[in-house]
């Protein structure tokens, strides 16, 4: 039980580093900013809206990071996010 509360999830929850807004759960950032938590199922259309959108004409990783970055997480994002350039 005890090595359950170095978990890094059992850490944030216990922290209050995610919360609910309108039913959506969020990662609080700092104190004025929070990130939605994409779900698994949604992941593959936050890549391909934030690098393979026409307007955006396949941004360089860094800047897709950057986008991405502004508003959505989920688990080893920035690994996902790579991948996923490395295929483009």
């Amino acid at each position: 039980m005890e090595s359950q509360l170095e978990e890094p999830w059992l850490r944030a929850y216990k922290d209050n580093k995610f919360f609910l807004i309108d039913g959506l759960l969020n990662q609080r950032e700092n104190h004025t900013s929070a990130l939605t938590v994409v779900e698994r199922d949604h992941i593959s259309l936050i890549l391909q809206e934030f690098h393979d959108c026409p307007y955006r004409r396949h941004m360089s990783e860094d800047r897709t990071k950057e986008r991405v970055a502004s508003i959505a997480w989920w688990p080893k994002w920035e690994q996902e996010l790579s991948e996923y350039i490395s295929t483009c």
